[in-house]
């Protein structure tokens, strides 16, 4: 009896799974208004009524989809923190983000450049998610210096270089002048980096 209630339980956990997926492609490429619970759940290869087997409504939905599209960008653009230069550490991640590619990749990109604007306008429940996700990546960037007031400033400032960079070089629709907000966004991180080295500086 035990073992058909494990298979149960990891084949709910794997639809659930299947279910954020979609729901974080979508919130990524329309943002709250693309997340319609048929649409999520026919991508998700899924019927209608499966939805209320994992969430409660599509407010739970939302929440839930967007932090697994931040949990995925923080899985590739973010390494696990070792010990090395913190000013390097700021430069990578900014390299890695700041690309022509993630800019053009948004079905698969950052969640937090794809719903920054509408964030703003959406319910308590999705703007305290968004505020915790932004303290997660901060934490997960400032690593075993997570406690750290200076490094937590920087890792904040990065995220707004980053995502503010990511989101503008989305929105013009001017294919030089989007490279040139990524050119400026990555000196602008460079720029970070260095001051931290210099306010390290005895």
């Amino acid at each position: 009896m035990r073992n058909v209630s494990q298979k149960r339980a990891t084949l709910k956990e794997q639809s659930r799974d299947r279910v954020l997926d979609a729901a974080a492609r979508r919130i990524r490429q329309g943002g709250l208004n693309g997340t319609a619970i048929s649409s999520v759940m026919a991508d998700a290869g899924l019927t209608h009524g499966a939805f209320y087997a994992h969430f409660d409504s599509k407010d739970d939905l939302d929440v839930a989809a967007f932090g697994h599209a931040v949990e995925a960008w923080r899985d590739e653009f973010v390494p696990l923190r070792r010990k090395g230069r913190w000013d390097r550490r700021l430069t990578s991640i900014a390299k890695r983000y700041l690309t022509g590619d993630h800019r053009d990749d948004v079905a698969n990109g950052c969640g937090f450049p794809a719903l920054v604007s509408e964030a703003t306008h959406a319910t308590p429940a999705f703007r305290g998610a968004f505020a915790d996700e932004l303290r997660r990546s901060v934490d997960v960037i400032c690593g075993e210096d997570a406690d750290d007031p200076s490094h937590r400033s920087d890792a904040l400032a990065l995220m707004a270089i980053c995502v503010g960079g990511l989101a503008l070089s989305r929105a013009v629709g001017d294919d030089d002048l989007s490279e040139q907000i990524l050119h400026a966004a990555r000196r602008a991180a460079s720029q970070l980096a260095d001051a931290t080295t210099a306010s390290a500086q005895p």
